[in-house]
């Protein structure tokens, strides 16, 4: 079967317009025409009117008996070939300027223009032949209390061009209608350029295939342009972004596996050292029970965190926008600190904090909790030869900016880059010896960024390890 024609949007569109405009000039057109005909011959007749009333008040005060003297004013008007006929209202002609004998003349009484005149006062019609020469006339009738008075001139060329309806309108509709078109057709050839380019843009991103060929579309500069090259860079944006998730997504996997592969082996050779030497000691067993049980710790720690990331990524609804509230930050990091509390006084470490009586915001207070626990943790855990930990806050207009810092040994400038980065290590081995998932940060990162902020990790001045984040104080239930 032949596939069918498609037909272009801007050809449619042009002849669609085009269409409707030729129709409407067309009606216009013949409108205007007859409305120049009528207004040709209401002047006409409006003419010949005046001159009735002149001749009517002549009559008035002259009488109708001395045909001489009607006929000179008839010749005083300067009308050409003027013919006038007086006629009374019951149609008997009493006096006609190109007829002495008027008794031969038939009653007038059902000639249009007199008809009309009985009726409406006055009365008139275009094109009549004379029942006297036979050509073509142009009558005018009004009627008067006693009388009426009916004016004719015959058509002649004269009166023809004079009736004749001026055409330069035509041409003047013409011109703009031929500049119109060229405006539509230009204005529409522009419309069609964006079509195109969204056109190949679709096909293309359909195919998954680069858009240079789309890209190379020369646009008119114009709120289209402005409109198409949106549509496209938020495409390149949302792409780059799809990509920028799998990719973390199965950098997550393979490091996960990674990371759960040292656990799960440790508690793998533990049961089976158990499962084979049934009569190891007990205080040997109870040994390797509190090895898996320490690996199984650290396996159920490393997937928690794993979930909590995977949720950020995705924004979950049930882990964000149902658990916002207006909240006090100072109550959480007390909290925070009250947890730790057995830890920091192992280390030798004192925390303090530098932070406003009350610092609300509208956040989740669980993610609010665990960016806190996790910098207080990570300073813990890493901070080698740190005695204190501060916490600050300070007011930035809309925002708190927030400051965790320690005076231990620091991070070397060379790893700041790519501190909140998922399972990355300073010391790789140390790491896993203290028992972190190398999720913290990057944890810490992704809460901040839910909540509007930003977060960036600096050296602290005079040694030591820092991390300043910001939380926007209202969202208005926004998430971001």
């Amino acid at each position: 079967m032949k596939a069918k024609a498609r037909k272009s949007f801007q050809r449619t569109l042009f002849f669609s317009v085009v269409g409707v405009f030729l129709l409407l000039a067309l009606f216009f057109s013949v409108y205007q025409y007859y409305r120049e005909k009528e207004y040709k011959v209401d002047t006409m007749n409006y003419r010949l009117q005046m001159y009735n009333y002149e001749i009517y008040h002549f009559v008035k005060e002259n009488g109708v008996d001395n045909r001489e003297t009607f006929l000179n004013f008839v010749d005083s008007l300067g009308v050409a070939d003027l013919r006038v006929t007086l006629i009374k209202r019951d149609g008997k002609v009493l006096m006609d300027s190109y007829l002495s004998d008027v008794k031969s003349m038939n009653n007038h009484q059902d000639r249009k223009e007199v008809s009309a005149a009985l009726k409406r006062g006055k009365g008139y019609e275009k094109r009549r032949a004379s029942s006297v020469d036979g050509k073509s006339t142009f009558y005018v009738a009004t009627a008067f209390p006693n009388l009426i008075v009916r004016t004719a001139v015959p058509y002649s060329s004269k009166l023809a061009k004079t009736l004749k309806v001026d055409n330069y309108y035509l041409i003047y509709a013409f011109i703009i209608t031929l500049i119109l078109i060229m405006v539509l057709y230009k204005n529409t050839s522009r419309i069609g350029k964006h079509i195109e380019y969204l056109r190949l843009f679709a096909q293309k991103a359909e195919k998954g295939e680069q858009l240079d060929q789309s890209r190379n579309i020369s646009l008119p500069n114009d709120e289209l342009s402005d409109i198409s090259q949106i549509i496209t860079t938020l495409y390149w944006k949302q792409r780059n972004l799809e990509e920028d998730k799998l990719r973390i997504k199965r950098q997550l996997t393979q490091n996960a596996a990674h990371e759960l592969k040292t656990p799960a082996a440790s508690i793998q050779g533990y049961l089976e050292t158990i499962l084979q030497n049934p009569e190891i000691g007990e205080e040997k067993r109870a040994y390797f029970l509190e090895r898996c049980y320490a690996q199984s710790v650290r396996m159920s720690k490393l997937l928690q965190d794993m979930s909590t990331l995977s949720k950020l990524d995705e924004k979950d609804i049930a882990l964000t926008h149902t658990e916002f509230t207006y909240m006090n930050v100072n109550e959480v990091v007390h909290s925070v600190l009250a947890d730790v509390a057995l830890q920091l006084q192992e280390k030798g470490i004192l925390a303090t904090m530098d932070m406003p009586a009350s610092v609300r915001i509208y956040a989740a207070p669980t993610l609010i909790y665990s960016i806190f626990r996790n910098l207080v943790d990570n300073a813990i855990a890493y901070a080698v030869g740190a005695t204190t930990i501060n916490l600050s806050c300070s007011e930035m207009g809309d925002s708190y900016e927030f400051v965790v810092s320690d005076n231990g040994a620091g991070v070397p400038a060379v790893h700041l880059p790519h501190i909140f980065e998922r399972f990355y290590r300073v010391d790789k081995g140390r790491s896993r010896k203290l028992g972190g998932t190398g999720l913290g940060l990057a944890i810490v990162k992704n809460a901040v960024a839910v909540h509007g902020g930003t977060c960036v990790a600096y050296p602290t001045p005079g040694g030591g390890f820092s991390v300043k984040f910001t939380l926007m104080k209202n969202l208005d239930g926004k998430i971001f």
